[in-house]
């Protein structure tokens, strides 16, 4: 990897070895590529936590980390990098789609979805609104798992609370369903109600792990813009650990500007950016 020169006029050196090391580093613990337009963004995240541990440089504290590091420290760093773009909703011909997929599974006894990059919040309790909204009090009978790996986010995404403009971007009758507004002290805010919020069980879990505490047999799979984060191997490696975890008739969401077509003998289309399993009829023989 061919080192850049020095980021000039900084608060802290940050060198092209600096940004190198960063980049091997979040690629080793996280999966993560970050190709060289990122080195200003790298520097801007990277410099808070300088500040905050009172170390002095970059190198100083790439080599801590290399040594070891706190364990609190490397979350902190991986938290740091990671990007946490979401919103209600967000690519909204996939919610038609779940709709369908939980109409047909509503008279099975349990309903699992794994929402692999649950950020904030948004999207997770996109999913568990549009089951409400559907299903009802059956509804209670979903089950969806939000990870993410930026312990940071998952914080913010289980108190579910969110700034009154966002919901107001959302259908007014539903918006008023599925959230409380504030009053006084949390004025401007509203937050998700417990009977949407209930469905949903947030967890840290670092994709590149060995184990992931994620069951199988799950009926959907929400992976979106997550992909584009790693390179072709790591996406190939992922793939095939999760498309084996859907069940016969699971369906796997994936982000707009995610490819997947190196992975058809894994993932057959089903829709816009909506993959079913490439061996769903041999997976339903298995299972019956």
């Amino acid at each position: 990897m061919a080192s850049l020169p020095p980021v000039a006029d900084v608060e802290f050196e940050f060198s092209g070895r600096d940004f190198d090391r960063v980049r091997e580093l979040i690629h080793a613990k996280a999966g993560i590529s970050l190709n060289a337009s990122k080195r200003t963004m790298v520097y801007s995240r990277l410099s808070r936590r300088l500040r905050a541990t009172g170390v002095e440089s970059f190198a100083k504290y790439l080599d801590s980390l290399e040594r070891g590091g706190a364990a609190n420290e490397w979350q902190e760093f991986v938290n740091a990098l990671t990007t946490n773009l979401t919103a209600f909703f967000r690519e909204p011909h996939h919610f038609p789609v779940l709709s369908t997929l939980l109409k047909s599974v509503a008279h099975r006894p349990s309903i699992t979805i794994w929402c692999a990059a649950a950020s904030t919040g948004e999207e997770p309790y996109s999913i568990a609104i549009t089951a409400r909204e559907l299903l009802g009090r059956a509804a209670d009978k979903v089950r969806i798992l939000a990870s993410d790996i930026d312990t940071n986010v998952l914080e913010k995404a289980q108190r579910g609370v969110y700034p009154v403009e966002v919901i107001e971007k959302l259908d007014p009758a539903m918006a008023r369903r599925c959230f409380l507004r504030g009053g006084g002290a949390h004025e401007g805010f509203a937050k998700v109600r417990p009977e949407v919020a209930s469905l949903i069980e947030f967890l840290p879990v670092n994709l590149l792990a060995a184990d992931w505490p994620i069951p199988g047999e799950l009926d959907a799979i929400f992976c979106r813009n997550v992909m584009i984060y790693f390179d072709k191997p790591t996406q190939a490696s992922l793939l095939a650990r999760m498309t084996p975890m859907l069940q016969p008739w699971g369906l796997y969401f994936a982000g707009h500007s995610e490819n997947l077509g190196f992975a058809r003998h894994l993932l057959a289309p089903k829709g816009h950016t909506v993959y079913g399993r490439a061996d769903a009829a041999s997976a339903s023989e298995r299972a019956s």
